[in-house]
């Protein structure tokens, strides 16, 4: 409230949950199944007047893309949030930079070349989510703004937190302690310090609500945020889900996880691509305007005309050239290399 300058009155997701499913499509089915429920109960009333739905546009120009909603119930307002997985992929993902970076990016607080970088990277997923595939110029843009992204983030990390480690032990520990609760069901404590990147403790408390409370409260005080702590109470019925529902927690094993390349197991992106930005660039440049095999470009008309804004120009043609993704024709002029057709598409 102090840094949005809002109101208590203002705030309407004090109370809120969160519907991930797995695609835009179950988005849809989701929001009528509601509606429709809506329609049937008592004391279940969904205020048509604030649905919000920022998947098509994304929010507030950093992205941000769910279809929220307030729903009643029993006089009281809750939020729901309904996001698709790779909506939630990214929201995780902007949100455990946030917390390394020290700026709220998803309210445009940063370097606007890391939320460019987030916005982007929305948008390239909202194409796949529509069925359709993302060009090799966004593709190749992304790459660039992530690689600048890192270089302003590594300077904000004070702590040091991309040399943490997250204690697989300690996963294990807790995976055997679920296992002796009969009812399927923990509340957990979990304390997180971001000075290290590490967990101070994760342990199970009790089920009563009001003495689990008054365990968070006391964890509250004794690690306070401002020194940055982070205190979280959980009711989940495994390990896995809080894996999944509390991700910024994991994968900052090593400093390529926090600005993470495109995920193979969502889109089918390559993680490691083995030749730079710019090589990429010139084999686009060079695509497009169908420079194969006997038709052919001259190094100035390509580095002034259509690659004027690759600064490691003569670099990168030295590693194409040395891959032979282009051949050095008779006048020293370029040509893309018809029989590694296959190899030139897959870095694009």
């Amino acid at each position: 409230m102090k840094r949005l300058h809002v109101r208590l009155t203002q705030l309407q997701d004090i109370g809120g949950c969160r519907i991930i499913v797995p695609s835009n499509k179950d988005v849809d089915s989701l929001l009528k199944f509601l509606i429709e429920k809506s329609k049937l109960e008592i004391g279940f009333e969904i205020i048509h007047k604030k649905i919000r739905d920022y998947r098509e546009k994304g929010r507030d120009d950093t992205g941000y893309r769910a279809l929220h909603l307030i729903i009643k119930r029993n006089n009281h307002n809750l939020e729901l949030q309904i996001r698709s997985r790779i909506q939630h992929y990214w929201a995780e993902s902007i949100e455990r930079t946030s917390v390394i970076y020290g700026h709220h990016l998803k309210e445009k607080e940063g370097d606007t070349v890391v939320i460019e970088y987030f916005k982007h990277l929305s948008n390239v997923f909202y194409e796949i989510e529509c069925g359709r595939e993302p060009s090799s110029k966004q593709k190749i843009e992304l790459d660039a703004l992530r690689l600048d992204c890192e270089k302003i983030i590594k300077q904000a990390d004070s702590h040091k937190i991309f040399d943490s480690y997250v204690n697989k032990g300690i996963i294990q520990t807790l995976v055997e302690k679920e296992k002796n609760n009969p009812s399927k069901l923990n509340n957990w404590i979990l304390i997180f310090d971001w000075n290290t990147g590490n967990f101070v403790s994760w342990d199970v408390v009790a089920q009563n609500p009001e003495e689990a409370v008054a365990a968070y409260s006391q964890n509250e005080t004794s690690y306070p945020s401002d020194q940055g702590f982070e205190v979280v109470l959980i009711g989940s019925s495994d390990i896995a889900s809080v894996q999944k529902t509390h991700s910024h927690y994991f994968g900052i094993e090593t400093y390529s996880n926090i600005l993470e390349t495109l995920d193979e197991s969502i889109i089918g992106f390559a993680k490691n691509i083995d030749i730079d930005i710019g090589a990429r660039q010139i084999l686009a440049a060079m695509k497009r305007h169908k420079f194969w095999g006997t038709k052919t470009v001259t190094p100035d008309t390509l580095k002034n005309h259509f690659c004027s804004g690759i600064i490691e120009f003569d670099y990168s043609i030295k590693v194409l050239l040395d891959k032979e993704l282009i051949k050095l024709g008779k006048g020293k002029d370029f040509s893309l290399n018809i029989s590694k057709k296959n190899e030139i598409e897959s870095y694009l």
